[in-house]
């Protein structure tokens, strides 16, 4: 028997609601909706709930409104049903029943070790590395890695190890130095990169893993050999066939990637994404997205990411991201779609969340002088009691808006209409009153349950400027 599930909604958004019931309606979910008798049921306090739900027979649990506020374990013991909150837009409620992929994702899980390089190591003192760590260690990196700058003296290097080992970091020590190496897993580093056949005998000066590369670059035969010599003397290690940058290599050298899974299909295998991600003019996001890609296919174990260049800021944090829904992904054996979206920066899979022709209906409703904004296809809507406009710039919008005496007002929507105008060019889904959202890469400070207000906010300083009385 289907499940039946009551959607509570108010009569604003009943024919939205009503249409999206009708498309998840399956064998498996009966979905009803219910008209509570006010025009917001977001607005509903639990006592009017209480007062105003009327509930079809053979309900199995109750949805509200995703900004509902309402105390949902006090509903739930008034009716004897369970109660959820839904998502906070209606076009997400597909979603939320898995009608199509979506809702709570679980990203909990990776198998993708992530190394994150100061690649100025020798230049910071104790405190700055210490300082640089926590935050690489907060965006989520598990090991932090030194790079030794060439013909740069590292005379800290020990006191850096034991600093960063006493705050509970896992350390690497990455240098073309031998010396330095052999100084690095004697003061107790935790990896070494990189070694090489020729070199792999610093390894037995200490307990640290190496992480082994070719002898000479491409020479994917002499990496082989390392792997081996560790193998056989029951070393553990890592194996990097280096990733090169665009044009000076880089499609033979994912092939060397794919080659040494192919000979090798049990070893712990790195990639370094730096030449990649930070020598190319792109956006990292989708450069992360598709590297771990190949990491996910080929279950390539470790990866080592840089942050130097500006555009390049947010890498650890993206690829901590990546790997996540990327290993959620694979586990559920699905297109890498529908698992938290981090890495969609500049757009959304659904930027618009209503239709003109509904912002027309509802605008018709209106009876107050707030100003609601919205975004569709057809451009920035801004619209009261007093009228419905229209356009894609805001600056057309503004001689509609009649707030030339109220420098707050008008403060407020002009932060308002571009945000909205951004939303549009880019395709990006506005709420108004709520910061767009710019995925893993431009987390703000709000929390998700801040995230579920709507007129609850507290007044800001535009609101709080404006005189007693006047319209907001």
């Amino acid at each position: 028997m289907a499940e039946r599930v009551a959607l509570v909604t108010g009569s604003l958004a009943e024919p939205r609601i009503r249409r999206i019931a009708e498309e998840i309606a399956d064998e498996a979910l009966d979905p009803v909706v219910v008209n509570v008798g006010v025009k917001v049921a977001a607005l509903m306090t639990a006592e009017i709930v209480e007062r105003r739900l009327k509930l079809p027979e053979r309900i199995d649990r109750v949805l509200m409104p995703g900004r509902f506020r309402g105390d949902l374990d006090r509903l739930a013991t008034r009716f004897g049903l369970p109660f959820a909150r839904g998502p906070e837009e209606a076009a997400d409620i597909p979603a939320y029943f898995g009608k199509g992929r979506g809702g709570a994702v679980n990203l909990d899980r990776q198998d993708v070790l992530l190394f994150a390089e100061i690649v100025d190591a020798t230049r910071l003192s104790i405190d700055e590395l210490l300082t640089r760590a926590r935050v690489l260690r907060g965006e989520g990196a598990d090991v932090i890695d030194l790079g030794a700058l060439p013909d740069n003296p590292f005379p800290h290097l020990e006191d850096a190890i034991a600093a960063l080992k006493a705050d509970g970091f896992r350390v690497s020590v990455d240098s073309f130095d031998p010396q330095e190496l052999a100084r690095g897993t004697r003061a107790g580093a935790d990896y070494l990169l990189s070694l090489n056949e020729h070199t792999l005998v610093i390894a037995e000066e200490g307990p640290a893993v190496p992480v082994l590369v070719p002898a000479q670059a491409g020479d994917l035969a002499s990496l082989i050999r390392a792997v081996e010599l560790c193998e056989a003397r029951g070393r553990p290690f890592l194996a990097d066939p280096i990733l090169d940058p665009i044009h000076l290599g880089f499609t033979a050298s994912l092939l060397r990637y794919a080659e040494l899974r192919r000979l090798k299909p049990d070893i712990p295998i790195l990639m370094g994404i730096g030449n990649v991600t930070e020598l190319t003019d792109a956006d990292t996001t989708g450069m992360n997205a598709l590297l771990m890609g190949i990491i996910s296919e080929l279950r390539l174990n470790a990866v080592l990411a840089v942050q130097v260049s500006p555009h390049c800021r947010t890498a650890i944090r993206e690829f901590d991201r990546a790997r996540r829904e990327f290993f959620a992904a694979r586990e559920a054996g699905a297109l890498p779609q529908g698992f938290g979206g981090g890495l969609m920066a500049l757009r959304d899979r659904r930027p618009f969340t209503t239709t003109p022709e509904e912002v027309d209906r509802l605008a018709g409703t209106v009876a107050d002088r707030n100003f609601r904004i919205e975004v569709t296809d057809r451009g920035i809507h801004a619209y009261n009691r007093d009228g419905h406009h229209v356009a894609r710039d805001p600056f057309d919008l503004f001689p509609h808006l009649k707030v030339e005496d109220d420098g707050a007002h008008a403060f407020y929507l002009g932060v308002e209409t571009a945000r909205a105008e951004i939303a549009l060019k880019l395709g990006k889904r506005y709420t108004q009153d709520e910061p767009l959202k710019w995925g893993v890469v431009g987390e703000t400070s709000a929390s998700a349950e801040d995230a579920h207000r709507l007129t609850f906010k507290e007044a800001g300083s535009t609101l709080s400027a404006k005189k007693k009385g006047d319209a907001t």
